[in-house]
């Protein structure tokens, strides 16, 4: 049950996903509102944005080169979502570009016009 599991990620995150939700958290970032530990079909987003619709990620070292990443990346993006990874040395050592990447991306994407419901949401 992706929920379930959804839940007890949200309940057990990484100490990377911790810092990185205190800034993503409560539209503190720029406005946006992200939520953690979405279920989105067979797979569960770190963090995602439904508007603009874009998926954020932390990585440790299992996931370098990981085929199933790129799956679940292509999986994404053939929902019109964007998808951004980043090491968790990147989170820790350079957050600042880590959170300007996030912005710079956002405000590339589409965003929804407003009065339209938000999918997902």
């Amino acid at each position: 049950m992706p929920s379930g599991f959804a839940r007890a990620l949200r309940r057990n995150a990484t100490g990377i996903e911790k810092i990185l939700w205190d800034v993503l958290r409560d539209r503190r970032l720029d406005g946006l509102k992200f939520r953690r530990q979405v279920p989105l079909g067979p797979y569960i987003a770190d963090f995602a944005c439904f508007d603009p619709r874009m998926i954020v990620e932390a990585d440790g070292s299992q996931h370098a080169g990981s085929r199933r990443d790129a799956i679940r990346d292509d999986w994404f993006r053939a929902r019109c979502f964007a998808v951004l990874r980043f090491w968790n040395h990147e989170v820790t050592t350079n957050p600042h570009a880590v959170l300007d990447q996030i912005i710079l991306t956002s405000r590339q994407l589409p965003r929804r016009e407003k009065g339209t419901p938000s999918p997902g949401a």
